[in-house]
């Protein structure tokens, strides 16, 4: 059995360099909506960029885009060293990430919390996608950090669940994630962008922002939902 080439797909995603600044590639894609993004992937056939449905800010009005920084954990008893693992973890984030967590479908513990989130902050992390749970909510709330996440807990993670990597391919969903990928959420959920895809998406995205006005525009002046249509609009 040869396995080189699923191995290769999977281990070496290649981090493409792209025309534009990282920060100003997220800062524009947090000036769009994750309905835009996803229409425009439809139309380039990557029908399942959509995070589960139960990953979910923390408060309606927060958005987040950013550079995937993944984290894969599961259930696990053990103690040993897991703060110094915790603490390697946070010190190789970097500028304009987004911590996006592989939970392994774990319901029971809390992989974000407060002090998480002032360490994350400092490293210039923009925000945290868990598919898990948050504890601290308050405090998290407080310091303006956008956090998608399936629910909330009092539990903390040492003596029920441990990272096992990070910045590896993950999988939420029926979505692969790589470091680098772009990860982009609002009210509607989170959605991820392939990485050599990136400023394309954005510049369409961009242009269905515009192009949805001219229709806003048509509805208010009262043409029919008929015409909307024929004059190149959609619903």
């Amino acid at each position: 059995m040869d396995l080189k080439q699923l191995a290769a797909s999977r281990e070496q995603h290649q981090a493409v360099k792209l025309p534009i600044p990282d920060k100003e590639l997220c800062d524009r894609y947090e000036q769009v909506f994750t309905a835009a993004v996803n229409d425009v992937l439809r139309e380039l056939g990557y029908v399942y960029q959509t995070l589960p449905t139960g990953i979910m800010p923390l408060r309606e009005e927060m958005k987040v885009a950013g550079i995937a920084f993944t984290v894969k954990g599961s259930k696990n008893l053990t103690l040993t060293s897991e703060m110094e693992q915790r603490a390697k973890m946070l010190e190789e984030l970097h500028e304009d990430s987004v911590c996006v967590w592989d939970t392994s479908s774990d319901d029971e513990s809390a992989q974000w919390g407060e002090i998480m989130t002032m360490a994350s902050k400092r490293r210039g992390c923009r925000g945290a996608i868990v598919d898990g749970g948050v504890r601290d909510t308050d405090k998290v709330l407080e310091q303006q950090f956008p956090v998608f996440c399936k629910y909330r807990t009092s539990n903390g993670m040492l003596g029920r669940f441990r990272m096992i990597g990070w910045q590896m391919p993950i999988k939420l969903g029926n979505v692969m994630i790589y470091p680098g990928d772009v990860v982009f959420g609002d009210v509607d959920g989170v959605i991820v962008v392939p990485r050599h895809l990136a400023c394309d998406v954005l510049l369409k995205a961009e242009h269905i922002k515009e192009n949805e006005k001219e229709i806003k525009q048509m509805i208010v002046d009262g043409l029919t939902p008929s015409q909307v249509v024929s004059r190149g609009g959609y619903f």
